[in-house]
């Protein structure tokens, strides 16, 4: 049993001193000092010794053990040595290297056009008015002569939260925070922001996107003033060349209505953005309904005023002749560094 003692140790001391992995240091400690290790084999036989041969051979294993456990240690502080060198070569920097220039972002295609519709509207004196995304069903709706029950509700399939509370469906509810808030005085603002509708995200619809709406409220205020704001408004975002007409159109929240169509960049020959029809629709407009206005208080029988509202990914794939929406949201640079 002497004998098999020393070749343990022999061999063990071998296989320590060549192993460089820590794993498999752990693994030899395990071969020959776990619990179903080599040299918890050989005391297993001590039994047959004689009572004179037993405590030398206990004696042995005891310093062969602390032997082992020595070596074992030595040899795991080498290794935590060798393996923080191997790191360090392998994340070694290399100085030398030339410098990358680090990769500069610009405006998303919406946003750009939403500040330059934001500049148009400001340069002819109007303020920009903003309000709450989570609104009332009274501010959303009701104050916007659309009261419950009213069919036209069904044109906006609306996320409720409660029974009276949703995600604005339009801007239209600054519209008439502002003319509460500012009453009686003039009112002249453009509302930008996201809304939120029941739709599938497919090519032509998104479950939230974009929209700015204007409002201008004052004493004399005509159709013809709405229609010389928008026609200012069409060819300074489109072109100057652009021809811009007014439609018949029916909002609850003014009358009379119209959409708002500019001639499309075919030159009125035909193309596959406008459908053959030369024309293209960007918003839809109108004079305030009597019926807002006596809702935030103004007397229609002293003030008018005209109102209109477009979504800002339409007047963009307009704009850019793009055909998916999808392609906004999607963060694809292919697409992003295009502008």
């Amino acid at each position: 049993m002497k004998e098999q003692l020393e070749n343990l140790q022999s061999e063990a001391l071998r296989e320590i001193e060549a192993v460089t992995d820590s794993k498999v240091l752990q693994e030899i400690r395990v071969k020959y000092l776990g619990k179903k290790g080599s040299l918890t084999a050989i005391l297993r036989g001590m039994g047959s010794l004689s009572p004179e041969e037993r405590p030398v051979i206990g004696e042995l294993a005891n310093k062969v053990r602390e032997r082992l456990e020595e070596a074992l240690s030595e040899r795991s502080e080498a290794i935590a040595a060798i393996e923080e060198e191997r790191q360090l070569q392998a994340e070694r920097l290399d100085i030398f290297l030339p410098g990358r220039k680090p990769k500069i972002g610009h405006a998303h295609p919406l946003q750009m056009v939403m500040e330059e519709i934001e500049s148009i509207f400001l340069g002819m004196g109007f303020s920009i008015a903003e309000g709450p995304e989570v609104e009332t069903d009274y501010y959303n709706f009701e104050a916007l002569n659309l009261p419950k029950n009213h069919p036209a509700r069904d044109m906006q399939d609306s996320l409720y939260i409660t029974n009276e509370i949703l995600l604005r469906t339009h801007t239209s509810p600054v519209q008439i925070r502002t003319m509460e808030k500012l009453y009686p005085n003039p009112i002249r603002i453009i509302a930008p922001g996201r809304v939120y509708r029941r739709d599938a995200l497919d090519a032509t619809h998104s479950p939230m996107f974009h929209q700015i709406e204007g409002l201008v409220v004052d004493e004399g205020i005509t159709f013809a003033d709405l229609k010389g704001v928008l026609t200012v408004f069409a060819k300074k975002l489109f072109g100057e060349d652009r021809q811009v007409r007014f439609r018949p159109s029916f909002f609850p929240f003014t009358e009379p209505s119209a959409e708002v169509d500019v001639s499309c960049a075919c030159g009125g020959k035909g193309c596959r953005i406008c459908k053959g029809s030369g024309w293209l629709e960007i918003l839809g407009s109108g004079s305030v309904n009597p019926v807002v206005l006596k809702m935030a208080n103004y007397d229609p029988e002293r003030v008018s005023g005209f109102a209109f509202g477009m979504g800002v990914e339409r007047i963009a794939i307009l704009k850019y002749q793009i055909n998916d929406i999808r392609v906004f949201f999607e963060n694809d640079q292919r697409f992003l560094n295009q502008f």
